[in-house]
């Protein structure tokens, strides 16, 4: 009988046999999601073209022990983003669960991170409704931009966080400013914060409500409090319009029933014509 060597052992018993490197700390994919996804967004997800000799760490927010159930937006953004700049990461990849990528958009944004030029960029992505409207700000309270078609790379000074990349030093500025908070058992900063404030004016007599969301709320709170800047990206503090996106990766954004937004035709009028 041929005797059993070690290495025959190792390879058979069902050791785990750890590699002497780590993985590289480049990029982090942060996907805050209440645990339920459509089976198209994982094929877009899972269907990516990754580039070679290319390396990521996967931080889904998922119903953790320390989270509790009805999580916020805001609240699993920061558990990921307080993640990347405590462990080290380059850059931060948000995915939102109903927002679903093109094959080529880690190609794309290899591309970008390759050059590093840009700080923070997105794709793009319509509303879920009807009418749908692109996620393409210039300016408050006066609706979207519309002046750009697809395939353009847009700047703006509103961007969603469904499909962006943001640079650790943008995320280590912000951290450095930002007050604790507990959220179970864990402690975090808050980097966003979702915007609902209610106050009276006694000259007027009046009580005003104030509301929005985490990403626009993330943007004013970079330009305002000059992010830019104090992260070693000061052209951009000067730029109007310093966030990018990049209608190339044009996604789509799913609900629950299926229904792929914008579902009625609406980007019709961003499309260049030949």
């Amino acid at each position: 009988m041929k005797r059993v060597t070690k290495d025959f052992i190792d390879a058979y018993d069902g050791r785990v046999i750890h590699a002497s490197r780590s993985y590289s700390n480049r990029v982090a994919v942060g996907i805050p999601m209440t645990g339920i996804i459509r089976c198209e967004w994982m094929l877009a997800r899972y269907g990516q073209v990754i580039p070679c000799n290319w390396s990521q760490v996967e931080i889904l927010h998922f119903i953790q022990p320390y989270a509790p159930v009805k999580f916020q937006v805001a609240d699993a953004r920061n558990i990921i983003a307080t993640t990347v700049v405590e462990e080290g990461f380059e850059w931060l990849f948000f995915i939102d669960h109903d927002v679903m990528l093109t094959p080529t958009t880690v190609l794309r944004w290899n591309a970008k991170m390759l050059k590093k030029k840009v700080p923070v960029w997105s794709g793009l992505y319509f509303t879920k409704s009807v009418p749908s409207e692109p996620l393409v700000y210039r300016g408050r309270g006066n609706s979207y931009y519309t002046d750009w078609k697809i395939g353009d790379e847009v700047w703006a000074d509103g961007i969603p966080m469904g499909c962006t990349v943001i640079h650790s030093s943008i995320l280590k500025a912000i951290y450095k400013e930002s007050e604790s908070y507990k959220l179970g058992d864990r402690v975090v900063r808050k980097i966003f914060n979702t915007p609902a404030k209610v106050f009276y004016d006694p000259e007027n007599n009046t009580w005003f409500n104030s509301t929005g969301t985490e990403d626009l709320e993330w943007c004013n709170r970079v330009i305002d409090e000059g992010i830019f800047k104090k992260a070693g990206w000061p052209e951009y503090q000067k730029r109007k319009y310093p966030f990018l996106i990049d209608t190339n990766i044009f996604c789509k954004h799913i609900d629950f029933d299926g229904t792929q937004y914008p579902s009625c035709g609406e980007e019709t009028p961003f499309i260049r014509k030949k």
